[in-house]
């Protein structure tokens, strides 16, 4: 079986590459595949500060660097390709086809999958430009930075309101936009919300473009039902409304979640035996560089113990 990985890592973020490190550390023949840079959303991540070991903080790409040349020096192989489908194993065999979208063809003994997610986009002028530079999509990972200033919330549903509320821990103002004349999050937080102080509304408005020079200092916004548009002047723009997973790979094999993240158990095991998940494509509910490493390792530790029990090299127990 010379040409057959232990393990198959699909995707190359910080689950991916904490996955590696722990299965060619453990001495497995690991192939990790990733379609793009590895490093996943941290490659656009300014500064983070709630990763443990940096207390002055760290820049995303750095982070995403130092995990990718630590997987490398246990001997992982990694291969720039987009993994497209999962062939499950022929009855009687212990062996998992994985196709590239070059059309080769990868066998291995187990397949951990940490393809990620998206944060869903406004599309909007400005947004990819300020990304990381006042827009952001996650308020516990960047809250922290906009310490008495003004920020501008999108979006009305419960991690929309939820973050909104967190933000007034930091900041002066938090003004929330949404595009209906009600919100959809929970009454008790709607309640919250709308006692706090700090908070403010726009209903019925949606924002039309992010404005700044090298960070961002207003968001236009255009209300809906007067056409009229106006400048908020802020600091930063949470983008909040909801996350797609990248899960297409296993949507035809594995148990999904009605939003479409693969379901698993604590320790990475997915519907199917001998196939992991880790990372934000699966079920969870705190998506932060630090659970996903944490999911990486456990998924990792799962694939072991599993590889030694089909290769009848399990330590009895």
């Amino acid at each position: 079986m010379d040409n057959v990985y232990d393990v198959m890592i699909i995707g190359g973020g910080p689950a991916g590459l904490t996955a590696g490190i722990y299965s060619s550390r453990a001495r497995l023949k690991t192939l990790l595949v990733e379609k793009a840079l590895c490093g996943g959303q941290v490659l656009i991540t300014d500064k983070i500060e709630n990763f443990p070991g940096f207390p002055d903080g760290v820049k995303g790409p750095e982070l995403a660097d130092w995990m990718l040349k630590q997987a490398r020096q246990f001997g992982i192989e990694i291969k720039t390709a987009e993994a497209k489908e999962i062939a499950l194993k022929d009855q009687g065999k212990d062996v998992f086809n994985v196709v590239l979208d070059n059309g080769d063809k990868v066998r291995a003994l187990s397949i951990i999958i940490a393809t990620g997610a998206r944060w869903n986009t406004l599309g909007i002028p400005g947004e990819n430009e300020f990304r990381g530079k006042g827009v952001s999509y996650c308020a516990t990972c960047d809250g922290p930075l906009f310490r008495g200033k003004d920020v501008v919330v999108i979006g009305g549903g419960n991690t929309a309101l939820e973050d909104a509320l967190f933000l007034t821990r930091f900041a002066n103002k938090v003004t929330v936009v949404h595009r209906k004349d009600k919100l959809r999050a929970t009454k008790i937080l709607q309640e919250r919300a709308y006692n706090n102080k700090k908070i403010e509304f726009h209903l019925n408005s949606v924002a039309s473009k992010i404005v700044g020079d090298k960070v961002v200092r207003e968001v236009m916004i255009h209300d809906v039902k007067t056409d009229k548009e106006n400048a908020l002047k802020c600091s930063g723009v949470f983008v909040l409304i909801g996350i797609t997973p990248n899960s297409d790979i296993a949507k035809d094999i594995l148990k999904l979640d009605e939003k479409g993240h693969i379901v698993s158990n604590g320790e990475m095991r997915t519907s199917i035996e001998g196939i992991f998940a880790c990372g934000d494509v699966r079920k969870k509910a705190l998506r932060q560089v630090v659970t996903a490493a944490g999911d990486g390792a456990a998924a990792a530790f799962s694939a072991e113990h599993y590889i030694d029990r089909i290769k009848g090299t399990e330590y009895p127990r």
